[in-house]
């Protein structure tokens, strides 16, 4: 039998098991930063794992798009691990350079060769006459980046396993022409790989689709649409939550918490307000959680009752958090996407779905729409009631 105590940390209220003599810290719903399976209530992510793997073993080169606080660096953690049987995987984050790696082709290799060695430090079965070919380019006043896929190339040639490049963060990057030569430098590589060594997929990961990015031609600031990454295959694996995913996490939270929720009622409930968009899923559950345990606005037995919901529906509503930040900031930014929007919740007419339209594709990339049945919505109950808010002050 487990005994358990209840903590008071800056995060809100926690618990720590002891279990045989055993002492563990339980765990918690994360809405800060990526999710750990060690540490974090999580729905199970395996079949999303095994669709993206289908594409890396097609061959694929692609983009994970999607919004902020969508879950896509703790998806491409869990498959970095997901792959490691199968692949050598090369993973690194454009948040960890810095705009000087970005104003000039060999501040870029510098910063790239920076981030490459950090990670290769704790990978094993890189050749070491690799390792010794990029700590040259440190060393180079003048890098270049061609060069550097060379080196790529090589390293593709001598890996035992095939070489996955995964790259997180990429709207880091996206206005600079550098991050232009670097598509195009993959670009080149998927194109020559039938007779060149090449890594076997590349995915970059952001909000923004990379696909459409312009060019700036010349001095005259014109842009065109030209985008490098016009080689990418369509990432259609669902990042949303099911009901039934989310069930299943609440059945591992009702095991460790015995709350006496009815799970089932709970998970449609959640699904129902958030269309399983992970954030908003992640912040009702640890509400609810934390009165459960702070016993503050609620008995413990309720905080996991519709009664419990609906209060933490009414506090995230209320809530400033960074999802909700990113969201104005992008409404206040793009006028004809707030139109549109705007639109959607006053007018009461059906919006048809236009893949022409910029406002409609910026909304459905930022998270905003979703489209169902060729026609446009608000994504969620959540997003709808937030956005009123919002527009009944102004």
């Amino acid at each position: 039998m487990a005994q358990i105590f209840h903590i008071k940390g800056e995060g809100g209220m926690a618990q720590i098991f002891h279990i045989k003599g055993e002492r563990r810290m339980a765990k918690v719903f994360n809405i800060n930063g990526a999710c750990s399976p060690r540490r974090h209530y999580m729905v199970d992510i395996t079949q999303r794992l095994k669709a993206i793997k289908k594409m890396i073993d097609n061959g694929d080169y692609f983009t994970i798009n999607r919004a902020r606080q969508y879950g896509k660096t703790t998806i491409l953690r869990a498959l970095a691990e997901y792959l490691e049987k199968d692949y050598m995987v090369l993973s690194i984050d454009f948040q960890r350079m810095s705009a000087e790696d970005f104003e000039n082709e060999t501040a870029f290799v510098h910063g790239m060769i920076r981030e490459i060695s950090r990670k290769i430090q704790r990978m094993q079965h890189v050749p070491r006459e690799i390792k010794q070919e990029l700590s040259k380019f440190k060393e180079q006043s003048s890098a270049k980046m061609a060069e550097l896929f060379d080196c790529f190339g090589e390293w593709c040639f001598q890996s035992d396993r095939p070489v996955v490049f995964i790259v997180d963060e990429v709207d880091t990057a996206t206005n600079n022409q550098v991050f232009i030569d670097f598509l195009a430098q993959l670009r080149a590589a998927y194109l020559e790989r039938d007779v060149m060594p090449a890594f076997q997929s590349v995915i970059l990961a952001g909000v923004y689709d990379i696909r459409s990015i312009k060019r700036k031609i010349g001095e005259e600031r014109e842009y065109r649409e030209n985008s490098p990454w016009n080689i990418a295959a369509e990432f259609g694996v669902d990042m949303n939550f099911s009901a039934e995913e989310i069930a299943g996490m609440l059945m591992e939270y009702e095991k460790d918490r015995h709350t006496g929720m009815e799970v089932g009622q709970m998970s449609d409930l959640l699904w129902h307000y958030t269309s399983g968009y992970p954030y908003l899923v992640s912040w009702l559950c640890r509400y609810m959680d934390e009165q459960s345990l702070e016993n503050k606005e609620l008995q413990k037995k309720n905080a996991w009752t519709k009664e419990g919901f609906l209060l933490a529906v009414k506090r995230l509503v209320e809530d400033n958090n960074p999802l909700f930040a990113s969201l104005k900031n992008k409404l206040d930014a793009y006028p004809e996407l707030d139109g549109l929007i705007s639109r959607l919740l006053f007018q009461g007419k059906k919006i048809a779905y236009n893949a022409d339209d910029t406002a409609v594709l910026d909304a459905e990339m930022f998270g905003l729409v979703k489209v169902r049945d060729s026609a446009v919505y608000i994504a969620n109950i959540i997003f709808e009631t937030r956005l009123y808010h919002r527009y009944l002050l102004e």
